[in-house]
């Protein structure tokens, strides 16, 4: 450098100032010739490293930054070290010039720590538990205080003063920090809470209607947390309103095997009636009602002759309905059915009755959670149950004017034909 500077004085002449202008342009290339050497140095020899090897940290650290903002060290203690050799170079100048290349090292710093968390987060979302359970948070607490960090030091560098009176500053603005840092610190709180009870997690499904969210969970960071709805659109949540208000998380659900289905017919109580012989036997020949209606005629009639009444007086006697017949088929139905859990509660049962008929719930679980499969499974499910009504003598209660007209039109349609 001294010889280049002795070249390029007897160009020029000796002269105080055009040495000090000189030396620090001399500088200045030499400091941008040591970054762009490194950097060339880090895309192709670091690179090729990165990818020969087996592991896939490296690969994080690569692809974060790490290595290229680590770089930026070497120029900025180039032109530190080179200042000692720019001649003339007043003691202020040199003061101040050396402090704000301190400065620079200290946002480098920073820079360099906030890509080291990144990487950390790439690496951990990597591992078998990554998709599980979100550290976004902690690492965006991690940053943030070197932020803070950094920015007290750089303060410190460039007023020569020592960080200890930045902190006692702090100190004294602690309820203003508060107010200014308080989603911070709710998200912070929030973070721990939900990563300690496991309540939620990258890729469940959840509901929050007074968010607008029904979906899956794409992101949990410090601040919010995104959620993906069926309808492809993205709701956004503050990470603190998910301990302070409920929301419903599907993932009981899906880690359980089952969906359930929980259905009601309702049946119009005028089509509900006994059974006559001949229904029986018909019945009797159903392969899925033959056992039930054999050990429940024998119920029955053992009742009936131990209670000694008369049996020409129907009241007086058990009997065979047509609805708890279909209830006992609809049951031993489901029980057979190859798409549905048998190891989860299987219910077919009458609820209360109301003005719009009687209610028989279905209650049971499908062997699958996927989306299109439960549904077509229940679809073909009710699909069944409706069309074998007819046979039972009942009907769905429907309101009373539809179906004289949609009686009336069938009855048109059979005398046209």
């Amino acid at each position: 450098m001294e010889e280049l500077t002795n070249t390029v004085q007897g160009w020029f002449g000796h002269n105080p100032i055009y040495d000090g202008l000189i030396s620090g342009a001399l500088l200045l290339l030499f400091a941008a010739f040591f970054f762009f050497a490194t950097r060339l140095v880090i895309s192709r020899g670091v690179q090729r490293l990165v990818r020969k090897t087996e592991t896939h940290w490296d690969d994080s650290l690569y692809e974060a930054g790490f290595f290229y903002r680590l770089a930026l060290v070497v120029p900025i203690l180039v032109f530190r070290q080179g200042l000692e050799f720019i001649p003339h170079l007043p003691e202020s100048a040199h003061s101040l010039l050396a402090r704000i290349a301190m400065a620079l090292a200290v946002v480098v710093g920073v820079q360099v720590a906030i890509s080291l968390l990144n990487a950390v987060g790439m690496i951990y979302r990597s591992t078998a538990g990554g998709s599980r359970h979100s550290i976004k948070g902690y690492l965006q607490i991690g940053q943030l205080f070197a932020i803070g960090v950094g920015v007290v030091l750089t303060l410190a560098v460039l007023m020569d003063r020592s960080p200890m009176v930045f902190l006692g500053g702090l100190g004294a603005m602690t309820a203003v920090l508060m107010l200014v840092f308080k989603d911070t610190i709710l998200g912070f709180v929030a973070s721990v809470q939900i990563a300690t009870n496991d309540m939620l997690r990258v890729g469940d499904w959840i509901e929050m209607p007074s968010a607008g969210a029904d979906g899956d969970v794409l992101d949990i960071a410090l601040y919010t947390a995104k959620v993906q709805n069926w309808d492809k659109t993205i709701t956004t949540i503050p990470t603190y309103l998910l301990i302070q208000e409920s929301f419903r998380n599907w993932r009981g659900m899906s880690e359980s095997g089952g969906r359930r289905i929980k259905r009601s017919l309702w049946f119009d109580v005028n089509t509900i009636r006994f059974l006559e012989d001949a229904e029986i036997q018909g019945f009797s020949r159903y392969a899925l009602l033959k056992e039930y209606i054999e050990e429940k005629m024998a119920e029955l009639k053992a009742y009936n002759a131990d209670s000694g009444r008369d049996p020409a007086i129907k009241a007086d006697t058990r009997r065979l309905t047509n609805i708890g017949t279909l209830r006992a088929y609809i049951e031993r139905y489901l029980q057979s059915h190859p798409k549905i859990h048998q190891d989860m509660t299987l219910l077919v049962r009458q609820l209360q009755p109301t003005s719009d008929g009687l209610p028989v719930e279905i209650y049971c679980f499908t062997n699958t959670t996927d989306w299109n499969a439960y549904e077509a499974i229940q679809a073909d499910l009710f699909d069944h149950v409706l069309a074998l009504l007819p046979e039972f003598g009942l009907r769905v209660f429907q309101n009373e004017s539809d179906y004289a007209q949609s009686s009336s039109a069938a009855a048109a349609e059979s005398g046209g034909a």
